[in-house]
């Protein structure tokens, strides 16, 4: 047996989630960005914190805003609760009719001094304290972990039948899940075979059982997920309740910011607690852990190491992080110290510079809220920096 114990392959498995588009916490993500696109496509400085809780036939709006723009908060909602598709009270809430109660007020003055008060832009303070992670992985292009991005690529292609009128029968709500057997061979991962799969379909009362189940997998199953995962010891739960007529917020209150790992990397990694969606850039929770999972992808992108998570911390005020971290699982011929240094060199991490070489105050928050917030390139932290060293 070799002395080298980090030669040793070990086999493993790991299980990521993804829900749809009318998850009623992914519907809330959605209403919060959606309030945060419309004052910034006004107003790039507006301060954004937009929470929202839905139940049956309601939605409430709650936080702290100050802007220059004045919103239609009843527009933006019932705009998007029909995009998602819950346009009748038959699936949990209608768009025509359901209740908007707003609870908006003013961001605090003393947060707003400790911010901005006698800074130049690249210097603003952070809007809070707090920890962030960033995570990139050698083991899919995107450079995210294949569970997460698979769960995502189902939960979409069910939304796109849906949207496309193959299947008329599916409602906004659903979710996913993909085990996956994995092997790690000197702290790197490398995924082999598709283990477990899961798939709820939110549907219109008097389908089959076996109709969704056949459907599912011709359509679904098979066109998402390549054939070199599957086997004959795949395990298939589709639609494992037999029965998901009532969905959505009728039979499941949701509140934003609850899919924070469904929003990342799927349990691989870490999480610092932060939810992104209603968050203007001026929260560290979102633009920093944005900022760490573009220095993650550039370092792996760069072959500086196979897999690595950065963790970054801020003090509300203060414009630097207190801390950078960098762990590499083994995967790097240099040490952490030395990549640490790579990411001190060529990243400025200053609250200002993120926003402004991420170019963060433009409007795109609402497509980042569902299918996930990472590994999609239409995004600025998806596109690695050329780093020196």
């Amino acid at each position: 047996m070799s002395i080298h114990t980090s030669q040793k392959e070990k086999r493993f498995l790991f299980t990521s989630e993804s829900v749809a588009e009318g998850h009623s916490d992914k519907m809330c993500d959605q209403i919060s960005d959606a309030v945060l696109d419309a004052h910034l496509s006004i107003d790039p400085d507006a301060k954004v914190a937009c929470e929202c809780v839905a139940k049956t036939g309601m939605i409430l709006l709650c936080g702290e805003i100050t802007s220059q723009a004045i919103v239609d908060y009843q527009q933006i909602v019932r705009e998007t609760l029909k995009r998602i598709g819950y346009d009748d009270s038959s699936k949990g809430l209608d768009y025509k009719t359901c209740t908007v109660l707003v609870a908006l007020e003013q961001q605090c003055k003393e947060i707003k001094h400790a911010i901005s008060h006698g800074k130049s832009d690249d210097d603003i303070g952070a809007g809070d304290q707090g920890l962030m992670f960033g995570y990139a992985t050698d083991e899919t292009e995107e450079c995210m972990p294949l569970t997460i991005l698979l769960a995502h690529k189902l939960t979409a292609r069910i939304k796109a039948l849906a949207r496309n009128g193959t299947w008329p029968w599916v409602r906004p709500d659903g979710k996913t899940q993909v085990t996956m057997e994995y092997k790690e061979s000197n702290g790197a991962v490398e995924p082999i075979r598709v283990h477990t799969l899961v798939i709820s379909v939110h549907h219109a009362p008097d389908i089959p059982l076996k109709q969704i189940q056949k459907e599912l997998m011709e359509k679904v199953v098979k066109e998402i997920i390549p054939e070199k995962y599957l086997d004959e010891r795949t395990i298939y739960h589709l639609l494992p309740s037999e029965k998901f007529v009532e969905g959505g917020p009728k039979s499941d209150a949701g509140l934003t910011g609850r899919k924070i790992i469904v929003d990342t990397y799927g349990g691989w990694g870490a999480h610092g607690g932060g939810a992104f969606s209603g968050k203007d850039p001026s929260k560290v929770d979102r633009s920093a852990a944005y900022a760490a999972r573009w220095i993650a992808k550039s370092l792996v992108k760069a072959g500086l190491c196979k897999r690595v998570l950065i963790q970054l911390s801020y003090a509300i005020g203060l414009s630097h992080p207190l801390a950078i971290s960098v762990f590499h699982y083994g995967t790097s011929d240099r040490s952490e110290e030395e990549l640490l240094e790579i990411v001190q060199k060529n990243f400025d991490l200053r609250l200002g510079a993120i926003i402004r070489e991420l170019d963060l105050k433009r409007p795109i928050y609402q497509k980042t809220a569902c299918y996930g917030h990472f590994g999609r390139e239409e995004f600025t932290w998806e596109i690695p920096k050329k780093l020196v060293y």
